[in-house]
């Protein structure tokens, strides 16, 4: 018997099958409530995304989208991120376990981002205030909070003249597009 040989060299080891790359579906979130008169009363400095710790009938509120946090703002207390003035509706179902509707709650952050946001609301005239309330696609309830400079009522007025000037912006370039 004579064995033949193969010319073309086989490798030893198989290649592992290239790692799909994973897909990105981007940001998807359920907005649950929005602060608007943040945006128009405050500047806006810099913002940081925190974990909240909820009760269940507060998780079940919360998706029925019975929050306001206009009237809410962040507090630092013994090292730790508070928000207070969030106000929750009960849940009707819950009955006797229901939550107060304006407990105050616990915000979950990073050690390093709380020493830094910390740091900088310590100085004067600048206000923790919450932006945004939503779900992730996992279901998490998370918060946005703002650190935030009161505006003056010269900078309200510029600010409004600003948007003004962008909505005629607009309008003229809509008009354009459609013939008018």
């Amino acid at each position: 018997m004579s064995k033949k040989k193969n010319k073309s060299p086989q490798p030893t080891q198989q290649s592992a099958p290239k790692p799909k790359p994973k897909e990105d579906k981007g940001a998807t979130f359920k907005s649950i409530s929005e602060n608007r008169k943040a945006k128009f009363q405050y500047e806006i400095l810099d913002s940081l995304e925190c974990g909240m710790v909820l009760h269940g009938s507060e998780v079940k509120s919360l998706r029925n989208g019975k929050c306001s946090i206009e009237e809410a703002y962040g507090r630092i207390k013994d090292g730790e991120l508070w928000l207070v003035g969030c106000e929750i509706d009960e849940y009707r179902q819950a009955t006797i376990w229901n939550h107060p509707t304006k407990r105050v709650r616990k915000l979950l952050i990073h050690r390093r981002e709380f020493l830094k946001f910390a740091g900088r609301s310590k100085e004067r005239g600048l206000t923790l205030v919450p932006l945004r309330l939503y779900f992730t696609d996992r279901g998490v309830a998370k918060c946005v909070m703002g650190l935030c400079k009161g505006k003056k009522l010269h900078d309200k007025r510029e600010t409004m003249k600003k948007n003004d000037a962008k909505r005629e912006i607009q309008r003229a370039i809509r008009g354009k597009a459609k013939g008018r």
